[in-house]
Protein backbone atom coordinates (compact mmCIF):
# COMPACT_ATOMS: atom_id res chain seq x y z
CA UNK A 1 0.00 0.00 0.00
CA UNK A 2 1.17 3.61 -1.01
CA UNK A 3 1.60 5.70 1.90
CA UNK A 4 -0.23 9.02 1.75
CA UNK A 5 2.55 11.15 3.24
CA UNK A 6 4.73 10.40 0.79
CA UNK A 7 2.19 10.20 -2.35
CA UNK A 8 1.46 13.86 -0.89
CA UNK A 9 5.28 14.99 -0.98
CA UNK A 10 5.67 13.65 -4.32
CA UNK A 11 2.81 15.86 -5.90
CA UNK A 12 3.65 18.45 -4.16
CA UNK A 13 7.67 18.82 -4.83
CA UNK A 14 6.55 18.17 -8.38
CA UNK A 15 4.26 21.21 -8.27
CA UNK A 16 6.32 23.22 -6.00
CA UNK A 17 9.74 22.70 -8.48
CA UNK A 18 8.51 22.40 -11.89
CA UNK A 19 11.29 20.36 -12.45
CA UNK A 20 13.07 20.60 -16.15
CA UNK A 21 12.31 17.47 -18.59
CA UNK A 22 15.98 17.28 -19.41
CA UNK A 23 17.49 17.47 -16.18
CA UNK A 24 15.44 15.01 -14.50
CA UNK A 25 16.11 12.54 -17.52
CA UNK A 26 20.04 12.77 -17.07
CA UNK A 27 18.89 12.15 -13.37
CA UNK A 28 17.44 8.66 -14.53
CA UNK A 29 19.68 7.37 -16.69
CA UNK A 30 22.68 8.17 -14.97
CA UNK A 31 21.35 6.93 -11.42
CA UNK A 32 19.47 3.82 -13.22
CA UNK A 33 20.03 3.32 -16.25
CA UNK A 34 23.72 3.74 -16.70
CA UNK A 35 24.62 0.47 -14.26
CA UNK A 36 22.14 -1.51 -16.34
CA UNK A 37 24.24 -1.28 -19.79
CA UNK A 38 22.94 2.32 -20.44
CA UNK A 39 19.94 1.15 -23.20
CA UNK A 40 16.62 1.26 -22.24
CA UNK A 41 13.38 0.71 -24.91
CA UNK A 42 11.86 4.03 -25.02
CA UNK A 43 8.58 2.83 -24.34
CA UNK A 44 8.98 1.62 -21.30
CA UNK A 45 11.34 4.47 -19.97
CA UNK A 46 8.11 6.83 -21.14
CA UNK A 47 6.77 4.66 -19.06
CA UNK A 48 8.93 5.31 -15.84
CA UNK A 49 9.00 8.29 -15.80
CA UNK A 50 5.75 9.47 -16.22
CA UNK A 51 4.69 9.49 -12.63
CA UNK A 52 7.40 12.33 -12.47
CA UNK A 53 5.21 14.72 -14.37
CA UNK A 54 6.42 13.62 -17.88
CA UNK A 55 4.43 12.91 -20.20
CA UNK A 56 5.28 11.29 -23.87
CA UNK A 57 5.70 14.54 -25.91
CA UNK A 58 8.14 15.61 -23.22
CA UNK A 59 10.19 12.81 -22.94
CA UNK A 60 10.30 12.32 -26.55
CA UNK A 61 11.73 16.34 -26.96
CA UNK A 62 13.76 15.65 -24.08
CA UNK A 63 15.70 12.80 -25.51
CA UNK A 64 15.97 14.26 -29.32
CA UNK A 65 17.95 17.39 -27.59
CA UNK A 66 19.91 15.32 -25.35
CA UNK A 67 21.20 13.16 -28.76
CA UNK A 68 21.83 16.15 -30.24
CA UNK A 69 23.75 17.29 -27.27
CA UNK A 70 25.32 14.10 -27.87
CA UNK A 71 24.33 12.60 -24.27
CA UNK A 72 22.41 9.69 -25.93
CA UNK A 73 21.99 7.94 -29.02
CA UNK A 74 19.23 5.52 -30.69
CA UNK A 75 18.66 2.75 -32.85
CA UNK A 76 15.41 1.55 -34.35
CA UNK A 77 14.76 -2.16 -34.09
CA UNK A 78 11.29 -3.08 -35.95
CA UNK A 79 9.02 -0.45 -34.52
CA UNK A 80 10.78 -0.11 -31.22
CA UNK A 81 13.15 2.87 -30.23
CA UNK A 82 15.98 2.17 -27.92
CA UNK A 83 18.15 5.17 -26.41
CA UNK A 84 21.72 4.17 -25.22
CA UNK A 85 24.25 6.47 -23.81
CA UNK A 86 26.97 7.41 -25.78
CA UNK A 87 30.29 7.08 -25.11
CA UNK A 88 31.02 11.07 -24.50
CA UNK A 89 27.89 10.97 -22.25
CA UNK A 90 28.77 8.07 -19.97
CA UNK A 91 32.05 9.91 -19.35
CA UNK A 92 30.14 12.98 -18.29
CA UNK A 93 28.35 10.49 -16.12
CA UNK A 94 30.87 8.82 -14.43
CA UNK A 95 32.81 12.57 -13.85
CA UNK A 96 29.22 13.53 -11.93
CA UNK A 97 28.19 10.31 -10.22
CA UNK A 98 31.58 9.61 -9.21
CA UNK A 99 31.36 13.00 -7.24
CA UNK A 100 27.94 11.61 -5.52
CA UNK A 101 28.60 8.84 -4.58
CA UNK A 102 32.37 8.52 -3.65
CA UNK A 103 33.96 9.54 -0.05
CA UNK A 104 34.94 12.99 -0.09
CA UNK A 105 38.51 13.47 0.65
CA UNK A 106 39.25 13.70 4.27
CA UNK A 107 43.01 14.79 4.07
CA UNK A 108 45.04 17.54 2.13
CA UNK A 109 48.45 17.82 1.00
CA UNK A 110 48.24 21.09 -0.01
CA UNK A 111 48.44 19.95 -4.00
CA UNK A 112 46.98 22.05 -6.90
CA UNK A 113 45.50 21.20 -10.37
CA UNK A 114 45.61 24.07 -12.45
CA UNK A 115 44.54 24.87 -15.68
CA UNK A 116 46.29 27.85 -17.85
CA UNK A 117 44.12 28.94 -20.32
CA UNK A 118 46.21 30.89 -23.12
CA UNK A 119 44.88 33.91 -25.23
CA UNK A 120 45.38 31.96 -28.18
CA UNK A 121 42.61 29.28 -27.13
CA UNK A 122 39.58 29.81 -29.24
CA UNK A 123 36.33 31.11 -28.10
CA UNK A 124 33.99 28.16 -28.71
CA UNK A 125 36.72 25.70 -27.06
CA UNK A 126 37.88 28.03 -23.94
CA UNK A 127 33.59 28.03 -23.10
CA UNK A 128 33.70 24.00 -23.68
CA UNK A 129 36.84 23.82 -21.11
CA UNK A 130 35.42 25.83 -18.79
CA UNK A 131 31.65 24.19 -18.63
CA UNK A 132 33.60 20.85 -18.06
CA UNK A 133 36.00 21.71 -15.91
CA UNK A 134 33.63 23.57 -13.71
CA UNK A 135 31.38 20.14 -13.32
CA UNK A 136 34.07 19.00 -12.32
CA UNK A 137 34.67 21.63 -9.56
CA UNK A 138 37.61 23.66 -10.80
CA UNK A 139 37.20 27.61 -10.29
CA UNK A 140 38.86 30.84 -11.37
CA UNK A 141 42.25 31.17 -9.22
CA UNK A 142 43.20 33.66 -10.91
CA UNK A 143 42.41 35.19 -14.53
CA UNK A 144 42.98 32.81 -17.19
CA UNK A 145 43.75 29.97 -14.24
CA UNK A 146 41.04 27.70 -13.44
CA UNK A 147 42.23 25.49 -10.14
CA UNK A 148 41.24 22.50 -7.87
CA UNK A 149 42.81 21.65 -4.33
CA UNK A 150 43.32 17.85 -5.33
CA UNK A 151 45.80 15.54 -7.40
CA UNK A 152 43.07 13.65 -9.55
CA UNK A 153 45.21 13.76 -12.73
CA UNK A 154 43.03 11.18 -14.23
CA UNK A 155 40.27 13.30 -14.37
CA UNK A 156 41.67 16.11 -15.19
CA UNK A 157 43.27 14.31 -18.37
CA UNK A 158 40.07 13.15 -19.56
CA UNK A 159 38.50 16.71 -19.85
CA UNK A 160 40.93 17.81 -21.85
CA UNK A 161 40.93 14.93 -24.06
CA UNK A 162 37.40 14.84 -24.26
CA UNK A 163 37.08 18.49 -25.30
CA UNK A 164 40.31 18.73 -27.72
CA UNK A 165 42.62 21.20 -25.52
CA UNK A 166 45.28 18.93 -24.23
CA UNK A 167 47.71 20.11 -26.58
CA UNK A 168 46.18 23.37 -26.26
CA UNK A 169 46.07 24.44 -22.43
CA UNK A 170 48.78 24.52 -19.93
CA UNK A 171 48.22 21.86 -17.14
CA UNK A 172 50.48 22.24 -14.11
CA UNK A 173 50.53 20.82 -10.97
CA UNK A 174 51.46 23.02 -7.85
CA UNK A 175 51.90 22.57 -3.72
CA UNK A 176 51.38 25.19 -1.09
CA UNK A 177 54.27 25.75 0.39
CA UNK A 178 54.94 25.94 3.72
CA UNK A 179 52.68 24.92 6.73
CA UNK A 180 49.04 25.00 5.32
CA UNK A 181 46.97 28.30 6.68
CA UNK A 182 44.05 27.54 6.95
CA UNK A 183 42.92 31.90 7.41
CA UNK A 184 44.30 32.66 3.55
CA UNK A 185 43.01 29.58 1.73
CA UNK A 186 39.19 29.98 3.32
CA UNK A 187 39.45 33.46 2.00
CA UNK A 188 40.78 32.02 -1.52
CA UNK A 189 38.27 29.63 -1.42
CA UNK A 190 35.44 32.38 -0.96
CA UNK A 191 36.66 34.45 -3.78
CA UNK A 192 37.08 31.27 -6.37
CA UNK A 193 33.53 29.44 -5.34
CA UNK A 194 30.63 30.83 -4.32
CA UNK A 195 30.29 28.77 -0.99
CA UNK A 196 27.65 31.18 0.75
CA UNK A 197 25.40 29.85 -2.15
CA UNK A 198 25.57 26.29 -1.77
CA UNK A 199 25.59 25.99 1.26
CA UNK A 200 22.04 27.88 1.12
CA UNK A 201 20.89 25.12 -1.53
CA UNK A 202 22.61 21.88 0.68
CA UNK A 203 20.04 23.66 3.75
CA UNK A 204 17.19 23.48 1.42
CA UNK A 205 17.83 19.89 0.42
CA UNK A 206 18.57 18.75 4.29
CA UNK A 207 14.87 20.95 5.30
CA UNK A 208 13.23 19.42 2.38
CA UNK A 209 14.15 15.41 2.54
CA UNK A 210 14.54 15.02 6.38
CA UNK A 211 10.25 14.60 7.09
CA UNK A 212 10.73 12.02 3.72
CA UNK A 213 13.49 9.73 5.89
CA UNK A 214 11.68 9.94 8.78
CA UNK A 215 8.24 8.64 6.89
CA UNK A 216 10.90 6.14 5.14
CA UNK A 217 11.62 4.73 8.32
CA UNK A 218 8.54 4.64 10.02
CA UNK A 219 6.82 2.94 7.29
CA UNK A 220 6.41 -0.70 7.65
CA UNK A 221 5.80 -2.16 3.91
CA UNK A 222 7.42 0.22 1.66
CA UNK A 223 6.24 0.71 -2.28
CA UNK A 224 8.86 -0.09 -5.05
CA UNK A 225 7.07 2.87 -7.43
CA UNK A 226 6.71 5.02 -4.44
CA UNK A 227 10.80 4.54 -3.83
CA UNK A 228 11.39 5.04 -6.88
CA UNK A 229 10.51 8.00 -7.06
CA UNK A 230 11.81 9.65 -3.95
CA UNK A 231 14.98 8.13 -4.81
CA UNK A 232 15.28 9.49 -8.43
CA UNK A 233 13.54 13.13 -6.85
CA UNK A 234 16.49 12.90 -4.04
CA UNK A 235 19.33 12.14 -6.54
CA UNK A 236 17.66 15.43 -8.79
CA UNK A 237 18.00 17.53 -5.88
CA UNK A 238 21.08 16.47 -4.35
CA UNK A 239 22.62 16.16 -7.36
CA UNK A 240 21.60 19.75 -8.23
CA UNK A 241 23.16 21.13 -5.55
CA UNK A 242 26.61 18.93 -5.40
CA UNK A 243 27.29 19.88 -9.30
CA UNK A 244 27.82 23.83 -8.07
CA UNK A 245 29.84 22.41 -4.73
CA UNK A 246 34.04 22.15 -5.64
CA UNK A 247 34.12 19.29 -2.61
CA UNK A 248 36.61 21.30 -1.51
CA UNK A 249 39.12 19.96 1.43
CA UNK A 250 38.32 20.36 5.05
CA UNK A 251 40.91 22.82 5.66
CA UNK A 252 39.31 25.37 2.97
CA UNK A 253 35.86 25.16 3.85
CA UNK A 254 33.97 26.74 6.96
CA UNK A 255 33.01 24.96 9.88
CA UNK A 256 29.86 22.84 10.36
CA UNK A 257 29.50 22.90 6.56
CA UNK A 258 26.42 22.20 5.80
CA UNK A 259 26.85 19.57 2.77
CA UNK A 260 28.44 17.05 5.41
CA UNK A 261 24.92 16.85 6.89
CA UNK A 262 23.24 16.62 3.22
CA UNK A 263 25.65 13.80 1.93
CA UNK A 264 24.70 12.04 5.21
CA UNK A 265 20.86 12.41 4.57
CA UNK A 266 21.05 11.73 1.19
CA UNK A 267 22.88 8.82 1.94
CA UNK A 268 20.57 7.50 4.40
CA UNK A 269 17.70 7.85 1.91
CA UNK A 270 19.34 6.13 -0.51
CA UNK A 271 20.27 3.18 1.43
CA UNK A 272 16.97 2.75 2.38
CA UNK A 273 15.37 2.59 -1.31
CA UNK A 274 17.29 1.60 -3.54
CA UNK A 275 16.33 -2.41 -3.29
CA UNK A 276 13.08 -1.39 -4.01
CA UNK A 277 13.58 0.91 -6.41
CA UNK A 278 15.79 -1.73 -8.49
CA UNK A 279 12.67 -3.86 -8.19
CA UNK A 280 10.30 -1.20 -9.87
CA UNK A 281 13.27 -0.68 -12.52
CA UNK A 282 13.45 -3.93 -13.84
CA UNK A 283 9.92 -4.79 -13.73
CA UNK A 284 8.85 -1.63 -15.78
CA UNK A 285 12.12 -0.96 -18.36
CA UNK A 286 13.48 -3.57 -21.06
CA UNK A 287 15.96 -3.52 -23.58
CA UNK A 288 16.57 -5.06 -27.29
CA UNK A 289 17.44 -8.39 -25.00
CA UNK A 290 14.07 -8.41 -22.99
CA UNK A 291 14.63 -7.54 -19.34
CA UNK A 292 17.48 -5.10 -18.07
CA UNK A 293 20.98 -7.29 -17.33
CA UNK A 294 21.68 -6.94 -13.39
CA UNK A 295 24.06 -3.87 -12.12
CA UNK A 296 27.30 -3.84 -12.65
CA UNK A 297 29.54 -3.97 -9.73
CA UNK A 298 30.16 -0.51 -9.41
CA UNK A 299 26.64 -0.01 -8.77
CA UNK A 300 27.06 -1.75 -5.33
CA UNK A 301 30.22 0.58 -4.42
CA UNK A 302 27.76 3.64 -3.68
CA UNK A 303 27.80 5.44 -0.57
CA UNK A 304 30.20 3.04 1.11
CA UNK A 305 28.32 -0.21 -0.38
CA UNK A 306 25.10 -1.45 -0.67
CA UNK A 307 24.04 -5.24 -0.05
CA UNK A 308 25.25 -7.39 -3.38
CA UNK A 309 22.01 -9.93 -2.98
CA UNK A 310 20.16 -9.97 -6.31
CA UNK A 311 17.45 -7.58 -6.70
CA UNK A 312 14.25 -9.87 -8.26
CA UNK A 313 12.01 -8.20 -10.77
CA UNK A 314 7.98 -7.79 -9.79
CA UNK A 315 5.74 -7.50 -12.12
CA UNK A 316 4.09 -4.29 -12.59
CA UNK A 317 0.28 -3.76 -13.82
CA UNK A 318 -0.64 -2.48 -16.57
Amino acid sequence: MKSRFLEQWISDYLAERRVRANSLIITVYGDFIAPHGGTVWLGSFIRLVEPLGLNERMVRTSVYRLSQDSWLESEQIGRKSYYSLTASGRRRFEHAYRRIYDTPQESWNGEWQLVVLPSTLGSPERDTLRKELSWAGYGNVAPGVMGHPSADTATLTEILQDTGTQDKVVPLQAATLGALSTRPLQDLARECWNLDEIEATYREFSDRMRPVLRSLRSTRNLDPEQCFLIQTLTMHEFRRALLHDPQLPAQLMPRDWSGTAARTLCRDLYHITWRYSQQHLMAVCETPAGALPPAASYFYERFGGLDREPVAAETTPG
